[in-house]
């Protein structure tokens, strides 16, 4: 039989975090009052202090980054081709080619 797995709200693992951050439950009895596992618990604490350290990307940024490293390269080769010396068709032709 297939063993599904509950998802909880955003708000409920943070709740369920802060019990053990704030109000000083251990992890093993902040999960057995709240009905999951300790190591479920274990892993939102986790994510809850990377996030809160900056350790971690928003659900937009993956996106963003990328889109930046992408401009950032366009960037740069622009800039080599503003180096080269009129007349040398060659490198700009790799450059422009590059740019694609």
């Amino acid at each position: 039989m297939k063993k599904s797995h509950k998802s909880y709200p955003q708000v409920f693992k943070d709740e369920a975090v802060l019990m053990v951050l704030e109000q000083g439950y251990s992890v093993a009895d902040a999960a057995k009052s709240l009905g999951v596992g300790t190591s479920l618990l274990y892993t939102w604490k986790e994510k809850y202090e990377s996030k809160q350290q900056g350790l971690t990307l928003e659900e937009s940024e993956p996106d963003e980054l990328k889109r930046l490293r992408k401009e950032n390269k366009e960037l740069r080769m622009k800039k080599e081709l503003l180096k080269i010396p009129k007349g040398h068709t060659e490198a700009s032709a790799f450059f422009a080619k590059e740019m694609k």
